[in-house]
């Protein structure tokens, strides 16, 4: 193939100045054929696979990126839900477990493992509920496990038990760090309709119909879809659509290329690419600055919606032309803490949490690294969640809740996660109370638009 110095150029320039990166690359095992004899012999089964497997992503990793001169930014690994394995009797051993992985993926110089999860979006095995009371001990013994619970779906409905089970979890987990400002909850993501091929954590687990091992990839621009918007002051908003359209193509075709290249050394399968514009607390790597760009005066103000709306489906659009390996998310992420620009709006009051829940209806994912108060009662902690869930129940849609009960800290004042998570500002939470209506508890039934058959 050639390429002509114009396309040389602008692949220079969005490497080099626009913060184009590989996100991560995640490998995908399945551990559904570890169960052993009891339990410990079960964990030594799932670290001695996860090892064979893995053991040389990172130098793979570094190869790749070294040969195509494309950063790659994370590696991480995500396993098949532990729930599946437990029976609820495994007690204290649940932690052991995590640790165990934890220890690994520092030998291994794994980023984060992801999987400590469980699917419980119509009712909870006892292996299930275990796992989720274990949940505020395993974030705040670890550093590198992540956990996600899936607690509705568009087919089934929502779980409301679940959904008052993980938020008195988010409280423990919260006090539990509270010497890192709640960190902890950085890493537990509350779902519903969860991809099964979502390389991003928190919430990346290996779903029960993937293969034995895969690799997904997520790869990131928002720097360099600013850029594209930036140079198109004058045009209309369809017009614009179809240069953000464009440029997504050429992000998942650099996508695929690091993933399939990754499993072939790996000798695994290739699974899919997530182009999900994932922002980072770096200056020029921020999709509140996309949405800024476009014409709103700050994120949050009206007409938010409409752009993140635009944004999102037309980096689907791009991807879907690009590849027929598109999956996980593939839109736009608006997490809060990891954007600059959107902590920005938060700060000075553009933002509202009510703006946010409104912009999730149209986003790749839900309410994402939000910092609130850590006064805010469980029951209006549920009340959110709850919220959310209906969204992505309703609109078909995938959705996560990543909120942060800051403990000891209220509206206005800081929170600082370090790092890709970066920094907040505790945003205000309505104070009228719903605590009533989910206190109910039960199961909301699945929409009428579930009944496709």
């Amino acid at each position: 193939m050639i390429f002509d110095r114009a396309e040389i150029l602008e692949t220079l320039r969005m490497l080099e100045i626009e913060n184009l990166d590989v996100r991560t690359v995640t490998l995908g095992i399945s551990i559904l054929d570890c169960r052993g004899k009891d339990f410990e012999e079960t964990v030594q089964r799932v670290v001695a696979k996860i090892r064979r497997y893995a053991a040389s992503l990172n130098a793979v990793a570094d190869e790749v990126s070294a040969k195509y001169g494309i950063p790659i930014v994370n590696r991480r690994v995500a396993i098949s839900p532990v729930a599946l394995l437990l029976t609820g009797e495994e007690g204290e051993g649940v932690l052991d477990f995590a640790k165990a992985l934890d220890d690994l993926a520092r030998e291994l110089a794994i980023d984060f493992i992801g999987g400590f999860s469980a699917l419980v979006h119509k009712g909870a095995t006892k292996g299930d509920i275990l796992l989720m009371e274990s949940l505020p001990s395993v974030l705040s013994g670890t550093e590198r496990i992540c956990a996600s619970v899936n607690v509705a779906s568009s087919r089934t409905g929502i779980n409301v038990d679940a959904i008052l089970t993980m938020a008195q979890v988010v409280k423990e987990t919260a006090e539990r760090t509270k010497d890192r400002d709640g960190i902890g909850c950085a890493k537990l993501v509350v779902f519903a309709n969860a991809p099964e091929d979502n390389p991003f954590m928190a919430g990346a687990f290996h779903g029960v119909g993937e293969g034995e091992a895969v690799v997904n990839v997520g790869v990131s621009g928002p720097g360099v879809v600013k850029e594209v918007v930036r140079r198109h002051p004058g045009s209309d908003l369809g017009t614009l659509a179809e240069f953000i359209k464009r440029t997504a193509f050429k992000i998942t075709r650099v996508g695929e290329l690091i993933g399939r290249e990754v499993a072939g050394k790996l000798g695994v399968t290739f699974g899919i690419v997530d182009l999900s514009l994932a922002p980072t607390p770096r200056v020029g790597d921020s999709v509140a600055e996309i949405l800024e760009e476009m014409g709103l005066e700050r994120c949050g103000a009206w007409g938010s919606t409409l752009a993140l709306a635009l944004l999102t489906d037309a980096c689907k659009k791009g991807g879907a032309m690009a590849s027929s390996s598109v999956g996980g998310l593939s839109g736009a992420f608006i997490p809060v803490s990891e954007d600059a620009r959107m902590s920005e709006a938060v700060a000075v009051g553009a933002l509202s949490l009510e703006k946010l829940e409104a912009m999730t209806s149209v986003s790749s994912v839900g309410l994402d690294m939000i910092a609130i108060p850590g006064d805010t009662p469980w029951e209006t902690i549920a009340c959110i969640m709850a919220d959310e869930i209906a969204i992505g129940v309703i609109n078909h849609k995938t959705v996560g809740v990543r909120l942060i009960p800051v403990p000891g800290k209220s509206a206005g004042e800081r929170a600082c996660f370090g790092g890709l998570l970066g920094e907040a500002t505790i945003i205000p939470i309505n104070p009228y109370q719903g605590a009533r209506l989910i206190l109910r508890g039960g199961r909301v039934p699945a929409p009428l638009t579930s009944l496709r058959n």
